[in-house]
């Protein structure tokens, strides 16, 4: 359950669902391949969504949100190499949990704690994340103990081209695109101290990057050269080639509970880039602190904090400027969206948790609708959410 009593389109309250069934097959064991396996997941998701709904941001506020439907989500093989060493991936996937990720995010509802806000708006249909996956192949190799190395290859758009929701275009996740322009991810990161049983506080870096080689469209410019708002636009946007962004991530355990591996203190910090002239946010930034099993009464409680920041590109904001300008002296412009959220996880028994949550968004969707949308031009108020999602798992 979501609810803002203040900010955003409008207030309300909202509940939301999602029944997550997975099958998992080891196919050495079934039919004696050796190291293969098979994984498949499906979503019965059900409910509204407070961002979608009265809030109109992009810190999506729920990382479960999505329209009502039954949907296939991953089906993939893997093969492996050499122990873990080689890993191949190959079918629909999703790219939210090893690319761009961090540990120290877990507890946290908001979906851009998981896949951020720069790359679900950016990308076409939101990327290779929930809850659409898309067709592709990823290889890990692990080049030491501590350095490794990712590449994934994905179709483009997995719900392919056209108006509306992308959800709304590939309703049950079986459309499975290979056709579309694709989209190359990378990722290299280097680990410290993150043997079982190493006494040092373990830690990460990431780099990566991600290559787009369909068309996208410019954030200011129509198709015959003049501003999208003036009125001899063709109202079609002039069409870019390709696109690209990069990302950093650093997570690092700061205190270890003696005797025990994971629970302690962890810090995150996540940032990323990509051009202002054919991206809505053309800088991403997070960053947060995670307190997990402090109390040994309670080993498997969690408590976040976090912080994040999404600039609106210059060449958006220019549209604004342009619709202030040419159409409306009070058109609202917009800047950039802030975020501070903390969660707390009370386990109330083992697979059985509660996560009672706080989000404060600054400037929902960088202080106004943008142009083109159903509220275009609309003042959004900072937005108070308060929440609570239990889990359950079985």
């Amino acid at each position: 359950m979501f609810g803002n009593p203040s900010g955003g389109l409008k207030q309300g309250a909202i509940y939301e669902g999602r029944l997550n069934l997975a099958v998992d097959v080891d196919l050495q064991k079934l039919v004696g391949i050796d190291k293969l396996t098979f994984h498949a997941n499906m979503f019965q998701i059900h409910g509204d969504g407070l961002s979608r709904s009265n809030l109109q941001n992009f810190f999506v506020v729920s990382g479960i949100e999505a329209l009502p439907s039954t949907r296939l989500y991953e089906a993939y093989f893997e093969k492996r190499w050499g122990g873990k060493r080689i890993s191949l991936k190959v079918g629909q996937l999703a790219a939210d949990s090893e690319f761009f990720n961090t540990k120290y995010t877990d507890v946290f509802t908001n979906a851009s704690m998981g896949w951020p806000a720069i790359t679900s708006l950016n990308l076409p249909s939101g990327g290779p994340s929930p809850p659409l996956a898309a067709m592709g192949a990823r290889l890990l190799v692990n080049v030491t103990d501590q350095l490794s190395v990712l590449g994934g290859i994905f179709d483009g758009d997995q719900a392919g081209p056209g108006p509306g929701d992308p959800q709304e275009r590939n309703r049950y996740g079986v459309n499975f695109r290979v056709n579309d322009p694709p989209l190359l991810l990378g990722q290299i990161q280097y680990a410290w101290n993150n043997k079982k049983g190493d006494p040092n506080l373990t830690g990460q870096v990431k780099f990566g990057g991600w290559r787009h080689f369909g068309s996208f469209a410019d954030q200011q410019l129509a198709s015959n050269g003049v501003s999208l708002a003036a009125s001899g636009s063709s109202g079609e946007p002039l069409l870019l080639a390709g696109n690209i962004g990069g990302w950093a991530v650093f997570e690092q355990q700061i205190y270890r509970l003696p005797h025990s591996d994971d629970r302690g203190i962890g810090v995150f910090a996540r940032a990323a880039g990509a051009p202002a002239d054919r991206n809505l946010i053309d800088l991403y930034a997070d960053a947060g602190v995670e307190f997990i099993g402090l109390r040994d009464d309670r080993p498997d409680d969690k408590f976040g904090i976090a912080a994040g920041y999404a600039h609106v590109s210059k060449r958006a904001q220019a549209l604004d400027a342009d619709y202030r300008t040419l159409v409306n002296p009070n058109w609202p412009l917009r800047n950039f969206e802030g975020l501070l959220t903390t969660v707390y996880q009370y386990q109330i028994k083992d697979g059985w948790s509660l996560q009672p949550n706080f989000q404060y968004i600054i400037h929902p969707g960088g202080g106004a609708t943008g142009p083109g949308t159903p509220f275009a031009g609309k003042v959004l108020k900072n937005a108070s959410v308060f929440g609570l999602r239990t889990t359950l798992k079985f």
